[in-house]
This record gives structure tokens, sequence and C-alpha cells, in this order.
């Protein structure tokens, strides 16, 4: 019950916010995907480019979001580049686990644990996972063979 009392915006989400990297759309993405929160209008833009291995090359992205939303944009965008499509959706998968209470933790990607006090603010929710499933559907999309 501790996450009860924890302040919604602290110190380090609002650091998050500030220091949000890859914010350039990339002039050549494989894929880009738009992802919006109808509650709050949070919006984030990913722009990815894999590399032959189905990894992520290279990361753009645009955020139009509350603290939460760029604190969530700024921890993917530190860790994207280099994960394959399957971890961008496990991640995915586990934030929206980890936050509908689903699972205890928010899975392996570095820092969602800075969302424990967001859990009981269900409003919330779904601009913390714009910036994931937007990466994940965006890596995704990527590798889908093209029909030229």
């Amino acid at each position: 019950m501790g996450y009860m009392s924890a302040p919604l915006y602290n110190a380090q989400i609002l650091r998050l916010a500030t220091s949000i990297p890859h914010q350039t759309r990339l002039p050549k993405p494989q894929a880009s995907i738009s992802k919006r929160s109808p509650i709050c209008g949070s919006r984030v833009t990913v722009d990815v480019v894999m590399d032959g291995e189905g990894r992520i090359a290279d990361l753009g992205q645009e955020v139009r979001a509350c603290a939460l939303g760029q604190a969530s944009a700024a921890l993917m965008g530190e860790h994207a580049i280099g994960r394959s499509a399957a971890e961008l959706a496990d991640a995915r998968d586990a934030l929206t686990a980890f936050l509908a209470g689903d699972r205890d933790d928010p899975g392996g990607w570095p820092g969602l644990e800075l969302f424990v006090p967001a859990l009981p603010h269900k409003a919330r929710h779904p601009s913390i996972r714009l910036a994931f499933e937007a990466v994940a559907e965006a890596a995704a999309q990527a590798l889908r063979p093209t029909s030229a």
C-alpha cells in the first residue's frame, strides 16, 4: 500500500520529462507510428530504421504529452536502440500488464518501476503506454515485407 501515498510527479519523472532522447524525426524512416491518448490528448510519434538483424538502428520521436508520457518516452528512447521487435513488444506488454495490475513488476526495461505511483491513477495509464506502443508497432511494421 506504500505507493498510494507516493507523489505522482516526482523529481525523477520531471527530470526525464525534460531529457527525452532522439527528439528529431527521421528523414527516411522504415516505419512511423503515431499514438494518441483520447483521455488527455497526449500524442507520441515514433520513427524507426531497423538494421539487417531486425533491431532498431535509428530512432526518432515527437512527444506532445504530459510529464508522465514524456518520462515514459524518455525511458523508451534511452534503451530502444539495438532492441528487436520482439523485445519491444515484450516491454510494451509487460508495462501494460503492470499498469493493469496483472503483474507485480513492469518487466526488464530499465526505469519503468518509476511508474509505481501512477498505478492507482488509471486515467494516466494510456499516456504512459504511448511511446512503448508506438515503438513496438513501428518496429513490427518496419520488418514486414513491402508489397512494391
